[in-house]
């Protein structure tokens, strides 16, 4: 079991992507940086999630988008000249046991350059190192990254992700088949809007998952949407807006509890 309590709250880079205000009014905070997490586990999220990549000279940073902030692409940028986070230097400046959602960005040049060199292989002994302080969950679009994790990170759960109307009948049976933990299912491939929630509830889909042994997250889902997640039975939500989201289950937990 990845999750302990359910569904957990999962900080998206952090408080949330972009430039977010820090609850309380302390000032805003920079998506994939230390000070967002922090802020995101302040504001209640239970796991945070970071967006890793690398660079030209085989570094592993804190990055959603594949470029720098001025244009220009990390894979062709140093660390030190990126200005970003190194990845083992926010490990380290994490609280140990905070539970970490690490979703890896690969890039292309991971098709044809050596393998010691690829996202994968350098991946692999941060992770393993962390794996000892936290629990840890690693994410990604990539299958042949999972698929090369999977043999050499054995015991870290590891999870594929969907965006927007990738076929749920090809994410969860995809998921299983590469013999994955979970699945992280975008609001655009399964969500309160999508045309199969006309033809199956969200439950159906997720009740699909956990016998197929996945557990299921959804990801950014809007905190008014939050508790309808929750009954639908998904183990995890990586969100925006975590004050939002971790208020509104709240008050559905305690609207659930006898008086």
């Amino acid at each position: 079991m990845i999750f302990d309590d359910r569904p957990a709250v999962i900080g998206h880079r952090g408080l949330g992507s972009g430039d977010l205000a820090v609850p309380g009014g302390t000032g805003t905070v920079a998506e994939n940086t230390v000070p967002s997490l922090l802020a995101a586990l302040a504001a209640g999220a239970s796991w945070i999630e970071i967006d890793v990549t690398r660079t030209a000279d085989d570094a592993l940073v804190l990055r959603h988008d594949p470029t720098t902030a001025d244009g220009a692409f990390i894979v062709d940028t140093r660390a030190a000249a990126s200005g970003l986070p190194l990845l083992a230097e926010v490990f380290d400046a994490l609280p140990p046991e905070v539970p970490v959602d690490v979703d890896v960005k690969t890039i292309l040049e991971d098709a044809v350059d050596p393998p010691s060199r690829r996202t994968g292989a350098l991946l692999v002994p941060i992770l393993r190192r962390e794996a000892r302080r936290r629990p840890l969950l690693v994410t990604s679009f990539d299958a042949s990254l999972l698929t090369y994790l999977r043999e050499n990170l054995p015991g870290v759960p590891l999870g594929l992700l969907t965006w927007l109307r990738f076929p749920l009948w090809h994410a969860i049976p995809s998921a299983a088949g590469l013999g994955l933990q979970a699945v992280g299912l975008h609001t655009g491939s399964l969500g309160i809007e999508h045309p199969d929630t006309r033809l199956r509830p969200l439950s159906h889909s997720v009740d699909v998952a956990h016998r197929a042994g996945l557990e299921v997250l959804v990801w950014c889902p809007k905190a008014e949407d939050a508790t309808v997640y929750a009954e639908a039975g998904f183990d995890a939500m990586v969100v925006n807006d975590v004050p939002g989201v971790v208020h509104a289950l709240n008050e559905k937990r305690a609207e659930a509890e006898p008086v």
